[in-house]
Parts: C-alpha cells; structure tokens; sequence
C-alpha cells in the first residue's frame, strides 16, 4: 500500500528521502522552475533589455543545475563565458547600436508561425534522441574527468572548432555593427 502512494505521489518520494536528497531535489526543482519560467520570459517579453535580463536568470539557473549534477567546470563556464561574456555583449550591443533601448518588438504573424514550428522540431527531436540514448537503467559512472583533462581535449582534439566559433562569433558583432551603422546613415 505505501508502494503505490510512493507511486502515484512523486512528492511523497522526496519526503522520505533523507536531508541531503530532499535539499537536492529541492533545488533541482527551485533552478529548473527559475530556468523554465526566465526562458518563457526570454521568449514572451518584447523589451530587448527586459529579453536580456530574463536570459541572465534563464543561463543562472542552468549553472545552478550544472552545479546538482557535480558538473562544477561547466557551471563555471556557463557562468563566466554566457551570463559574464556573452550577455554582457549582447547589452553592450543593444545599448550601442539602438536608437531606443526600449522599443518595443512586435513579430510578424509568419515569423510566430516558423518560430514555434521549428520549436516543435527541434523539441521532437531532443525527445527522440534522449529515449534512444539513455537506456532504462542509467550505467553507473566511475570517475569524473579533470579540469586537465578537459583543457586537453578542448585545446587539443577540439581546438579547431572552438577557435572557429570564436571568429564565428566575432563576424556576427561585426556584421550587427555593420547593418546598424548602415541603418543609421540610411534613417538620417
């Protein structure tokens, strides 16, 4: 009988859990509901700065998952490189480049349509690839890689991709630069 209420109640589960598995699943549950709810921000808010700061959280509470999943290193990058480098870039760009921060965005019927169809796909996708990659029963893990051995294959076996994301990224401020000093000198 107590079985079947563990079952059919989840929550039940992570109250009988011992302290430190209930505080994990906790904040599992507090990172991913703050990472959920500021991506719907990111996506349903039309003020880009307000765009901006939902993706802060969104990209914090993915670290904070990272962080449960003993994935220190990662979390750390995601920290650094997204939220402290590339969120930065993405207002100093806004703040830069606009005439008004503040204006408001307003899409185009077609464009919602692509948008959530491609959504679907894409989500179809994921959903297909987890189910086939992950067996029923999760294989248990032996040891984690260390920061040395992730620098070695970032830098080493990866470096080529790595360095062409870099210059990948550069094009794209260059080209926004471009496109927004042009629209400038045209609106003048």
């Amino acid at each position: 009988m107590e079985d079947d209420a563990m079952m059919i109640f989840p929550l039940a589960q992570t109250i009988a859990q011992p302290p430190d598995a209930a505080a994990s699943t906790g904040l599992f549950y507090l990172f991913a509901i703050l990472a959920g709810a500021s991506a719907l921000g990111v996506v349903l808010s039309r003020n880009i700065v307000r765009t901006a700061v939902f993706l802060l959280f969104t990209l914090a509470g993915v670290a904070g998952l990272y962080f449960l999943l003993d994935a220190e290193f990662l979390a750390a990058v995601q920290l650094v490189v997204y939220a402290g480098g590339t969120l930065v870039l993405i207002i100093f760009g806004v703040m830069l480049t606009s005439k008004s921060p503040g204006i408001r965005y307003e899409p185009k019927i077609v464009e919602v349509a692509v948008a959530i169809g491609v959504s679907v796909v894409v989500a179809a996708a994921l959903v297909m690839a987890i189910v086939r990659q992950f067996p029923a029963e999760p294989a248990s893990i032996e040891r984690h890689p260390t920061i040395a051995e992730l620098g070695q294959v970032l830098l080493g076996d990866y470096l080529i991709p790595f360095e062409l994301i870099s210059v990948l990224l550069l094009v794209v401020m260059i080209g926004a630069a471009y496109l927004a000093k042009a629209r400038r000198r045209g609106g003048k």
